[in-house]
């Protein structure tokens, strides 16, 4: 496992959200012809799956991102403040992955969560905190954020406002690095950090197997209401499933058995579309555009 890098004042990538890559819109071909667009990087919750569901990205570029200059909870605090207080050991993982971070203490009291346990401190005791069940790498790209706003996955990268992304091996590992600081951020209750872990998956050009490592991740981490991440993946493999299944046919097969929830998702996705094209058919033949739905809806 790489260690994390902290690159202080040197932003990753210009957030900015016309960048387009496999998690952004693109134009999809498919056998039926009449699905639209996707992303896999999100929709929001207006995308639902109804009989009037049309298959395309409406949710719009990641959310814009808070600048550098943006107020923090404590605000009022300047930098050297934050460099001057107390010193807080995190101990991270557990086993093999058991690693001692250190960051300021004025630092980790955006998080409602390591506020409650700053405040365990006694007055001579250790300033030590427990977190046996957090990756130790996306806890390090946490502290990386804390201190400059941004973080960075990558060694090494031209600042091209696009992830930086070393063969498409490793795509499969950057969407999950992300995706496991987006969860942790989640837990933290950080959401401007929320915010750019979506921002950066959603530049991430990946294979089928880093896709489908990538739907399990989020899947068996995020709750079933999430919209920006989770809700996406099963619209993703609604379009993509006949062409990405038999590239990976094998991982797709025991992904749908293992995460059942996944694979209702995504043939309630299938089956809404194809309920919308036969309606639009009959409509279409009757000559009464509109008037066939209507009364389906109204015996329901």
């Amino acid at each position: 496992m790489d260690t994390p890098q902290v690159q202080v004042g040197v932003p990753e990538e210009a957030h900015t959200p016309g960048n387009t890559q496999s998690h952004n819109a693109e134009s999809i071909n498919t056998p039926d012809g009449d699905l639209n667009t996707v992303s896999k990087a999100g929709n929001d919750s207006q995308t639902a799956t109804t009989p009037d569901i049309v298959m395309s990205d409406a949710r719009p570029a990641p959310e814009q991102e808070p600048k550098p200059s943006d107020p923090r909870r404590n605000a009022g605090l300047q930098f050297l403040d934050f460099l001057t207080s107390p010193i807080v050991e995190l101990v991270v993982g557990s086993g093999q992955s058991r690693t001692v971070l250190t960051a300021h203490q004025s630092l980790l009291l955006e998080s409602p969560l390591l506020t409650e346990k700053v405040a365990t401190f006694g007055e001579s005791g250790p300033r030590r905190i427990e977190l046996p069940a957090e990756d130790v790498e996306a806890f390090g790209y946490f502290l990386q954020f804390q201190y400059t706003r941004d973080y960075s996955t990558a060694r090494a990268e031209a600042h091209t406002g696009q992830e930086a992304v070393v063969g498409d091996d490793d795509s499969g590992e950057q969407l999950l690095k992300h995706a496991r600081v987006y969860t942790l951020a989640e837990k933290l209750g950080i959401p401007s950090l929320k915010t750019i872990a979506h921002s950066k998956i959603h530049r991430i050009n990946s294979t089928s197997q880093g896709e489908i490592a990538y739907a399990r991740y989020v899947y068996t981490n995020t709750p079933a209401d999430d919209v920006t991440i989770r809700k996406p993946v099963a619209t993703f493999w609604a379009l993509r499933s006949h062409v990405l299944r038999h590239e990976a046919e094998d991982e797709f097969k025991k992904l749908c058995i293992d995460v059942p929830q996944f694979c209702y998702d995504v043939l309630s996705l299938v089956l809404d579309q194809k309920e919308k094209r036969a309606q639009d058919r009959a409509e279409a033949e009757s000559g009464v555009k509109g008037s066939g739905r209507k009364r389906l809806r109204s015996g329901l």
